[in-house]
């Protein structure tokens, strides 16, 4: 005997399934790339499926130090990435000759109600062995009646002062009721050497 919930078979003959699944859309690979951009409904990118998206990002590589690596929303299809945002941002540190290691608050790089790009990650190194890596989940940016919330955790090398390692975390949210229907990410300055960025609807 099966158990179906919602249309959904969860039990049945002894197994299980707990359903969901990762449904690829697009792949971004920079080169010298000044932004990196997701549009809905271009190049297979879909933002009005799923009630949760994924970006993944892999070996994001600065064209120079101490840059930050950031992201905005449209509301307009890409002709402006300004949405206003509300959000927390902490960090974990700790450098390669152990002068230093903290998790502390990241009051600067916080945002309260700003419509300015939302650091993901802060001082990324440019060595040849630095990069960021990381993900973001976007939460149902199609809705109409709620805001639209994110978390976003990111690993990197950092290089002002002394190199070393840093686990960011952001979460905030979208404070529109308006549908977003692009999400682009760049550098503060100068721009990203190389890395890739791709992007998931969670089914």
């Amino acid at each position: 005997m099966g158990l179906i919930s919602n249309g959904t078979t969860v039990f049945d003959a002894g197994s299980m399934s707990l359903g969901g699944s990762m449904v690829f859309m697009k792949k971004l690979t920079a080169s010298s790339s000044a932004t990196l951009s997701f549009v809905d409904g271009s190049g297979g990118v879909d933002f009005s499926t799923y009630k949760e998206y994924l970006f993944t990002f892999n070996n994001i590589h600065p064209d120079g130090d101490q840059r930050d690596l950031t992201f905005n929303g449209s509301i307009d299809s890409g002709s402006n990435y300004n949405v206003t945002k509300t959000t927390t941002w902490f960090e974990a540190l700790h450098w390669e000759d152990a002068s230093a290691a903290q998790i502390g608050y990241g009051a600067s790089l916080d945002l309260a109600q700003s419509t300015a790009f939302q650091t993901i990650s802060s001082g990324l190194g440019n060595a040849n062995d630095d990069s960021c890596n990381g993900f973001m989940h976007l939460f149902n940016p199609s809705s109409t009646t709620f805001v639209k919330h994110f978390t976003c955790t990111s690993s990197f090398n950092y290089r002002i002062g002394v190199p070393g390692e840093v686990s960011s975390h952001v979460a905030g949210y979208f404070n529109t009721t308006s549908a977003v229907d692009a999400v682009q990410f760049k550098l503060e300055s100068g721009n990203v050497d190389a890395g890739t960025i791709c992007l998931y609807g969670i089914a």
